[in-house]
C-alpha cells in the first residue's frame, strides 16, 4: 500500500515543512473546524503528525530536524514491541473518529481524501489480526535480508543524517549509541515473531547472516558507522577523534548486539524449513490476502493475480517474438534472444566515464522530447522540472540501479531520477527510453509532482502513496510513451518496453506462484530466467524479495492493468466526448489513492462528461 519511494514520505515535503516552520495544520485547506471537512482535515493533520512525524529519523529524513525538534536528532526510533503496540491504539483511535465523521456531508475532493484514509486505515487495522509481523509495512518477518535496523541504520546514518557541525557529529555518536539498543529492541520481536510460528525459509536465514556477518566480521575502521563520520567530519574541518569515539562504541555496544541478533537465527537455523511462501504460517493463506488488499489496493485473489499473470506473459511474449523476428532475431526462446541483446555490444556504452555522460545526455535529450509532446495528452503538466543524475560514485557499489527524488514543494529544486552507472553493462541502451518514461516524465516524476503541486491538497495526501496507483502509473506511463510515438523510429527501445512489461507480468505470476500455488523459492527463480532470459543470481534476488513481501510484486502489474482497463472503459463508454488529456487530468488530480477509489474517481467524471 505505501509506496516503497520513501515509505510514505518525500524529501520535498520535508524540506517544505524545514522552510515554513508553519504548524501542519496551516497547509491543510481552510475549513471551518465544525464541519465535515474541518474535522476530516484536522484529522488528517493530526494523522500526520501524531503517526508519521512521532519518529526522530522520519524528522531526520524530512530535514526537519532543527530548531524546536533538533532534540530528536540525537535520537533513533524506538523499536520496541511496546511502541509497535502503542502506535496501534493512537491508529486505531484515529480510525475511530474518521468513522463519527459524515461522509455524506464531504464535498467531492474530502471524500475522495475520506475514502483514501479509510481504505488505509482498514486495511493496515486488518494486519493487526496476525501475531507477527508488525507495523505498517506486511511482512511476516521483523528482521530479513530487506528489513532490520542492522541494515537501515547504517546507510541512514550515512545518507540522511547531516553533519555540519560539532554538534551534528556529536548527535550521529549519539544515535551511535542507541543503534545498539534498537538492535537488542528487534530481536525481542524476532523471537516473538519465532514464537508466532513466523520463522523465515532457511535460505532467507543464511542470506540475513551472510549480511550480518558481512558487519561483524569487518574490521570496525572499515564499515561505514565509522568512515562516515571520519569522512565527513574531515571535509568540514571539525576537530577531534571522531573515528576513534565512534569505534569505541562500536565495538562496545553495536557489534555484541548484532551477534546477540545473528544468534537467534542460528538458533532457528537447523529446523528451518526450505518452503518460500506464507501460506506455511500460522493462518498463511489469508495473511497473503491481506498483503494482495494492501499492496494492489484490491480484492484479487491468488489465484486471480496467478491467472492474470500467466495470460499477460503469454500476450506480451508474442508481441515480442514478433518485433524480435523482425530485427532478424529468430532462434531460441524470447527470453534467450532477449538475453542474446543484453550483451550485444552494439548496445553497450564503454564503461568510462566520457561515455558515461555521454549517457546521461541522452536520457536529459529524451526527456526533453517527451515534454515536447506532453500538451497532446496532458491539460496539467509540472511545474517543476526533472533532471538525470548519475549516482555519486562514493556509493554506487552498493546503491540500486536506480531511483527517483522528488522535487521541492517550493520549486526550489527540480526532481531527479538517478541512475547507477557502476557499469554500462547494466544497461544496454534499448532499456533506457523505458526507465526514462518510467521515472521521469510522464511517469513518476510527473505523477509526484502533480500530486505535490495540487494547491487543494493536504499535507498528508500530498505525501500518501499506494504502490497499485504509483508504480501502475509508471508502467502506465511507459505504456503511453509507445504510444505517443516515442519509439516510432526505435525498434530495439519497443523491444526493451516490452521486455519491461514482461518482466512485471512474471512477477504476477511467482509472487501469486509462492505463496498461493506453493511454488518453490527454486520453482520460482527458473520461471523467470525461461520466460525473460535474467542471469539467475539477478533473478534470485528478486524471488527471495517476494518470499518476504507477500503481495508487493503484483501491485505493479495490477496497478497497470487498471489505469488502461478505466481508461479504455471510458473511450467505449463516452464515445466522442472521451478526451484523453481529460482522463490523465482527473486520474492524476486525485493524488495517490486506491484503485478502488481512482475507480470511483473515474466513473464520476464520466457521469458529468456523459
Amino acid at each position: 500500500m505505501i509506496d516503497r519511494r520513501r515509505l510514505m514520505f518525500t524529501a520535498a515535503a520535508g524540506a517544505a515543512l524545514a522552510a515554513s516552520g508553519q504548524a501542519l495544520a496551516q497547509d491543510a485547506p481552510a475549513a471551518p473546524a465544525g464541519d465535515a471537512a474541518g474535522q476530516l482535515n484536522a484529522l488528517m493533520d493530526r494523522i500526520f503528525k501524531e503517526m508519521l512525524l512521532d519518529s526522530p529519523e522520519t524528522l531526520t529524513s524530512l530535514g526537519f530536524d532543527k530548531g524546536p525538534n533538533a532534540a530528536m536528532k540525537s535520537r533513533l526510533d524506538d523499536r520496541s514491541q511496546a511502541k509497535v503496540e502503542a502506535d496501534k491504539v493512537k491508529f486505531r483511535q484515529a480510525m475511530t473518529d474518521l468513522s463519527a465523521i459524515d461522509r455524506a456531508a464531504l464535498p467531492a475532493a474530502s471524500a475522495v481524501h475520506y475514502d483514501t484514509l479509510k481504505y488505509f486505515g482498514d486495511t493496515v487495522v486488518s494486519g493487526y489480526d496476525f501475531p507477527y509481523g508488525g507495523g505498517f509495512f506486511p511482512s511476516p518477518y521483523t528482521v530479513s535480508q530487506l528489513s532490520g535496523a542492522y541494515q537501515s541504520i547504517p546507510d541512514f546514518l550515512d545518507s540522511q543524517h547531516s553533519i555540519e557541525t560539532a554538534e551534528d557529529a556529536e548527535a550521529y555518536l549519539s544515535r551511535l549509541e542507541a543503534f545498539g539498543p534498537a538492535l537488542d529492541q528487534e530481536t525481542e520481536r524476532v523471537r516473538a515473531d519465532f514464537a508466532a510460528g513466523a520463522v523465515p525459509p532457511d535460505f532467507i536465514i543464511a542470506k540475513t547472516l551472510q549480511q550480518m556477518g558481512a558487519i561483524t566480521g569487518a574490521e570496525p575502521a572499515s564499515l561505514t558507522l565509522v568512515d562516515s563520520i571520519r569522512r565527513r567530519t574531515a571535509e568540514k574541518a571539525i576537530p577531534g577523534d571522531w573515528a576513534a569515539r565512534a569505534e569505541a562504541i562500536v565495538n562496545a555496544g553495536v557489534l555484541p548486539a548484532l551477534n546477540r541478533q545473528a544468534d537467534v537465527f542460528k538458533a532457528a537455523q537447523p529446523t528451518a524449513v526450505h518452503d518460500a511462501g506464507a501460506w506455511r504460517l500460522p493462518d498463511g493463506d489469508a495473511y497473503y490476502d491481506f498483503g494482495l488488499r494492501y499492496f494492489t489496493t484490491t480484492n484479487m485473489t491468488g489465484d486471480e493475480v496467478h491467472e492474470m499473470g500467466l495470460a499477460q506473459v503469454a500476450e506480451l511474449t508474442a508481441r515480442a517474438d514478433e518485433l524480435l523476428k523482425a530485427e532478424g532475431m529468430t532462434q531460441g526462446s524470447v527470453g534467450e534472444r532477449i538475453a542474446a541483446m543484453s550483451k550485444d555490444q552494439r548496445f553497450i556504452y564503454p564503461n568510462t566515464d566520457e561515455a558515461k555522460e555521454e549517457l546521461l545526455g541522452k536520457l536529459n535529450e529524451q526527456i526533453v522530447a517527451m515534454e515536447a509532446r506532453l500538451p497532446q495528452y496532458f491539460g496539467r503538466i509540472p511545474k517543476s522540472p526533472v533532471e538525470v543524475r548519475r549516482v555519486p560514485k562514493a556509493i554506487e557499489a552498493g546503491a540500486p540501479g536506480g531511483y527517483y527524488n522528488s522535487p521541492a514543494l517550493d520549486g526550489s529544486r527540480p526532481g531527479y531520477y538517478y541512475i547507477n552507472l557502476r557499469d554500462t553493462a547494466e544497461w544496454p541502451s534499448w532499456t533506457l527510453p523505458t526507465l526514462t518514461y518510467h521515472e521521469a516524465t510522464p511517469g513518476h516524476h510527473h505523477q509526484i509532482a502533480l500530486q505535490q503541486e495540487n494547491a487543494d491538497t493536504p499535507m498528508l495526501m500530498k505525501i500518501l502513496g499506494f504502490s497499485a496507483y504509483t508504480e501502475g502509473w509508471g508502467l502506465y506511463a511507459e505504456q503511453l510513451a509507445d504510444e505517443m510515438g516515442a519509439y516510432e523510429d526505435d525498434a530495439w527501445g519497443r523491444i526493451g518496453y516490452l521486455q519491461s512489461l514482461m518482466f512485471r507480468a512474471a512477477r504476477l505470476v511467482v509472487d501469486s506462484g509462492l505463496h498461493a500455488k506453493r511454488w518453490s523459492r527454486e520453482q520460482g527463480i527458473r520461471y523467470m530466467v525461461d520466460t525473460l532470459g535474467d542471469q539467475e543470481s539477478a533473478v534470485t534476488t528478486e524471488v527471495e524479495r517476494y518470499c518476504v513481501w507477500p503481495g508487493q510484486a503484483s501491485s505493479y502489474k495490477v496497478g497497470h492493468t487498471k489505469w488502461v482497463e478505466l481508461r479504455e472503459n471510458a473511450r467505449r463508454d463516452l464515445g466522442d466526448k472521451f478526451d484523453i488529456r481529460a482522463f490523465h487530468d482527473t486520474g492524476l488530480n486525485a493524488g495517490g489513492v486506491p484503485l478502488t477509489v481512482l475507480e470511483r474517481v473515474i466513473g464520476d467524471w464520466k457521469a458529468t462528461v456523459a
